[in-house]
């Protein structure tokens, strides 16, 4: 280097040195500002900072009193105000995108306040308020404790759901107050049975003497909350529960940072439906071309653990998939720790098949994960036993684990931990991404040749082995296909709940009752498009990255790359992962 060259570095890293500096007094008043949003927003919300594994706030429950309400309102309109003022070209780039996760979180609870009425409107989050398996599902200190901060929280369940009775408007959604009913009375039943089955092991008789006498009080309040609705607000409930094509896109916009039209949307949910029910009925010539492709998928569901080794062949199948990942190098594991497969415990039996139990971001005790899996109950007729166990057919399972463990939401959850993700990218998640993520990983895992010969083409026997994975994967497609098109439809185009029930049978074969399920949970749920849609973006994602690699493009490093930057919109993965500005808006 010459001295000429010497002396003009000089001078630009001086001239770079204010701007440096300023940056970082910007981000350093972004900082205070996010920290101050973050303990004010979990004082409301404290089961949520319980869950996060911030045991500052157990024991304690929400306030939903008209004060306490209107209070939250004006601070997020507060903060909304506050973070506009910060510009993005002013941060770093990192700390920029901190920004904006932190304003979708913002925007969705504003739109649940002012939008949707969350309070005012839907009795279920009055209902569900006994939601408390964490207290009795992880172990981060003894019992005893434990049960004691849920007496705390379960204390002020009746004046909670006092409030609801104030707050809640003369006339509801009627499939809200039906779906609502229906909550408050197994939970009065939770809390009464499960709840207390749960305690049984506390030895302090003080201590279990005063929780059975709260516990008693709480359920009979949620049971009274329940006769309530039924005699006040279900007579006079309106059939009207959609949030309207105004504030459907507004809520796209704002929360996932997808601009693109419901109705487009809804267009490219349709045209994928065909696709994948093509996917089905091929897969299905495949294994039996004499039979209808549902008459073949039933068939399938046949083949299944008996119900002693459910939990043994998950385990043993789950470790199979686990290795699959690592072998072929799909994404990185960051951890050897494995997700533990257990039934899941009896409190959570009545709404749960299969699920993922992590702990929080910032737990240090309590750090085991669980995968749950529902048995059959003992006390079950033969035939309620083997329709439970088709749901849990080899192929199906597979595929449900795939979503839930490896390399879905556990894999999801390992990178969060390990990954340098800042406190907002671990607190707040976009559900388009976090379940599009493992939706995503169904169809990608079938794709790099799980369930497929080890050896193409295969001998005709495991070319029906494959068929029938395709088929399982397809159903669940179909299934979130099926939730987009609803929710859509029952929201901007005033589908009924009657309407989208038929749809659900017609377009992914579901039977009657858990196809009306499914209608009804869109009608409080409008975001449970979003595993389809985040599974779309991804796709885009995917496709736009190796075309920007070329040669050197990696599915590993992809994958590794989308997992490292927490739970954000995926349109700011765009902007973090693709060079090419025009296409960061391209999410479809």
């Amino acid at each position: 280097m010459t001295w000429l060259k010497f002396f003009r570095l000089i001078v630009f890293v001086l001239a770079l040195a204010p701007l440096t500096r300023a940056a970082q007094n910007v981000d350093a008043d972004f900082n205070a500002v996010a920290d101050e949003f973050i303990k004010g927003y979990l004082d409301f919300r404290p089961l949520l900072g319980t869950e996060l594994g911030l045991h500052e706030y157990d024991g304690r429950a929400p306030d939903y009193n008209r004060l306490a309400l209107d209070a939250e309102l004006q601070r997020l309109r507060r903060f909304d105000d506050r973070l506009r003022k910060f510009a993005p070209d002013k941060l770093r780039a990192r700390t920029a995108i901190d920004l904006r996760i932190l304003q979708t979180a913002v925007a969705n609870e504003l739109f649940t306040f002012q939008d949707v009425r969350e309070y005012e409107r839907n009795p279920i989050t009055y209902a569900e308020c006994a939601s408390l398996n964490i207290y009795i599902a992880r172990n981060w200190m003894p019992l005893e404790d434990r049960v004691r901060s849920l007496t705390a929280v379960e204390a002020q369940i009746p004046n909670i759901l006092i409030a609801g009775k104030t707050n809640l408007d003369p006339v509801l959604p009627r499939p809200l107050v039906e779906l609502a009913i229906e909550m408050a009375r197994s939970s009065a039943d939770f809390l009464r049975n499960d709840m207390v089955a749960a305690v049984d092991a506390v030895k302090d008789q003080e201590v279990r003497g005063t929780f059975t006498e709260v516990n008693r009080k709480a359920a009979m309040s949620l049971t009274d909350f329940a006769t309530w609705l039924e005699k006040e607000k279900l007579p006079k409930a309106s059939p009207e529960f959609a949030i309207g094509a105004a504030r459907f896109q507004r809520w796209l916009s704002e929360t996932e940072l997808v601009d693109i039209p419901p109705e487009k949307i809804l267009e490219i949910g349709e045209a994928k439906m065909k696709e994948e029910q093509q996917v089905f009925a091929d897969a299905a010539k495949v294994i039996d071309a004499s039979k209808p492709a549902t008459e073949v998928f039933k068939e399938i569901q046949k083949e299944h653990p008996a119900a002693e080794k459910l939990i043994p062949d998950i385990s043993k199948d789950l470790d199979s998939i686990r290795s699959y990942v690592i072998d072929h190098k799909i994404v990185g594991v960051p951890s050897n720790v494995r997700a533990q497969v257990k039934e899941t415990p009896k409190y959570d039996r009545a709404t749960t098949f299969a699920s993922m139990d992590t702990p929080g971001p910032f737990e240090t005790k309590a750090t085991e994960a669980f995968y749950y899996v529902t048995p059959v109950e003992p006390d079950w007729s033969p035939q309620q036993k083997e329709e439970w166990l088709t749901a849990f057919n080899y192929y199906t399972a597979d595929i449900t684990s795939i979503h839930e463990a490896y390399p879905g939401h556990y894999v999801q959850f390992l990178h969060l931990n390990s990954s340098n993700a800042t406190k907002i990218e671990k607190i707040f998640g976009s559900y388009a991404f976090i379940e599009g993520w493992a939706h995503y990983c169904e169809q990608m895992m079938l794709e790099q040749g799980f369930g497929s010969p080890r050896k193409p083409p295969g001998t005709d026997e495991e070319k029906k082995r494959a068929a029938k994975y395709r088929m399982a994967q397809a159903s669940e497609a179909l299934l979130r296909l099926s939730r987009l098109c609803c929710s859509i439809k029952m929201h901007t185009q005033k589908m009924t709940v009657d309407e989208a029930t038929k749809f659900f049978m017609d377009n992914c074969y579901y039977e009657e009752k858990p196809a009306r399920s499914e209608a009804m949970r869109g009608t409080f749920d409008y975001g449970y498009m979003n595993y389809t849609l985040g599974k779309l973006e991804l796709l885009k994602l995917r496709d736009d990255y190796k075309a920007q690699e070329g040669d050197k493009f990696s599915l590993e490093k992809f994958h590794n790359e989308v997992l490292d930057h927490g739970m954000p919109p995926v349109r700011l993965l765009r902007e973090i992962m693709l060079k090419d500005k025009a296409k960061w808006d391209q999410s479809l």
